[in-house]
């Protein structure tokens, strides 16, 4: 089992969860089959830019996208944007793909919709193929996420 600074993340000390390689994947589907999780429980951890070095997290559900309005309205803000990928690794100290709260560069403020709140979720362990599967409240718990409706079908 690879271990990241995502794995030994202090946090997840005492909290149940597994670490599970499965290894590269190609499709949404075949990550939460792998991770034991519908798709809906696998979550995409995007990086948001509020403004210079002022950085969020937005826990999404796999099968979902940010509602921009929800999450401006959400964070008080009347613009947000998402950085390249060099940006994204600079502040998070993750490539794209594998950026997760957890072990991250800094502790960014973490926003998390609703809908990841209940039952089992897996996120990204910090390296490809790497993931976390956690109860949806543990893991609100542990980040001291700010749980709202952030989010809309993806279309």
């Amino acid at each position: 089992m690879t271990e990241t600074r995502a794995t030994k993340d202090h946090r997840l000390d005492g909290v149940t969860h597994r670490v599970i390689d499965t290894g590269p994947v190609s499709s949404l589907e075949e990550a939460a089959r792998l991770r034991g999780v519908p798709p809906s429980a696998v979550i995409k951890t995007m990086v948001v830019r509020r403004g210079q070095d002022d950085y969020v997290f937005v826990l999404v559900p796999g099968d979902r996208v940010i509602d921009w309005p929800k999450l401006r309205q959400s964070l008080g803000e009347r613009r947000l944007s998402m950085p390249d990928a060099d940006e994204a690794l600079a502040v998070t100290g993750y490539e794209r793909g594998t950026i997760t709260p957890l072990g991250s560069e800094r502790d960014w403020p973490v926003l998390m919709d609703e809908r990841l709140r209940e039952d089992e979720v897996s996120l990204g362990g910090g390296a490809k193929g790497i993931s976390i599967t956690i109860g949806g409240q543990d893991l609100a718990r542990l980040l001291e996420a700010d749980v709202g409706d952030l989010t809309k079908p993806q279309s």
